[in-house]
């Protein structure tokens, strides 16, 4: 979490998450999903979170990627986004800013760990395995709203050989 008086131009608090686009063999991609109350609201994102004292963007979202999924060998790829939203946090709004690293895993559709008691404890009500199809015809809100264009063009850079982003 970025320090209690890191404001931002509106006077709201800042925090900084690093999160994680993990693709499987089959380029889908692992969503959580949390059940809040308003303003946030049921939504999908990707696995991530606050970064702690003395952490950078990519150390947090591999730490929150092992957290929330119990998988210790995945390694980011490169930063694919950076974005800024307004939410609610901890029973106050916050901006908070996020990067978002791509990773992949081998295994097609990889199950968790033993994450359930974390899953409880920081609301996490259901995961799942997502294609870019489901994503584009979903009527679930997805945070960012952006990811399935995001996925499309990294998938196309790499079909043209371009791993910079």
């Amino acid at each position: 979490m970025a320090e209690p008086d890191t404001v931002d131009a509106a006077g709201l608090p800042v925090r900084q998450a690093g999160r994680v686009i993990l693709l499987d063999p089959g380029n889908r991609v692992l969503l959580m999903r949390y059940d809040d109350a308003l303003p946030n609201g049921r939504h999908w994102t990707t696995p991530g979170g606050g970064l702690n004292d003395g952490e950078d963007y990519a150390a947090a979202a591999v730490r929150e990627l092992a957290e929330e999924t119990g998988w210790t060998d995945i390694a980011l790829l490169r930063e694919v986004l950076q974005r800024s939203l307004t939410m609610e946090y901890d029973g106050r709004l916050v901006r908070q800013h996020e990067r978002h690293y791509l990773a992949r895993t081998d295994l097609p559709g990889r199950p968790l760990g033993d994450v359930a008691q974390m899953h409880a404890a920081d609301g996490i009500a259901a995961w799942r395995w997502w294609s870019l199809a489901e994503l584009a015809s979903t009527a679930e809100v997805i945070w960012p709203a952006e990811l399935p264009a995001l996925i499309r063009n990294v998938l196309a850079g790499e079909q043209a050989g371009d791993h910079t982003g």
